[in-house]
């Protein structure tokens, strides 16, 4: 059973750092696309980044620049480097799977994570 598990959230200065892992199990890995969502309180899932089982990404524009996506296929985990966070940053992540294809469009990913939470406060 194909199953994700987000970890790294937490609670960050505006300006810092934190980094978040997907951990995977249950599916070939490395034929899958990987995307990160974020969910702030009262506004609607969206895109942040993704990934491909070769490495090629995308990003939303929002956080180009700032946020890094990366993934281990022998770990069966994906990264996000999140660095220059900025309050409005603050929502649960969501990691979600789909095959082969990368988007940033949440109806499009199947499987999901249960989220964690990031928050950017002073």
């Amino acid at each position: 059973q194909l199953q994700l598990v987000e970890s790294g959230g937490g609670l960050v200065q505006p300006g810092g750092s934190l980094r978040l892992s997907c951990a995977a199990s249950g599916f070939t890995f490395s034929v899958y696309a990987i995307g990160w969502f974020r969910q702030a309180p009262g506004k609607e899932r969206e895109g942040v980044s993704c990934i491909k089982g070769g490495g090629s990404t995308n990003y939303a524009d929002s956080v180009k620049g700032r946020f890094t996506i990366s993934r281990d296929n022998a770990k069966n985990t994906v990264y996000l480097q999140m660095n220059s966070l900025k309050p409005e940053d603050t929502a649960v992540y969501y990691c979600a799977a789909r095959p082969i294809y990368c988007n940033l469009r949440a109806p499009d990913f199947g499987s999901w994570g249960q989220g964690t939470q990031v928050t950017v406060s002073s």
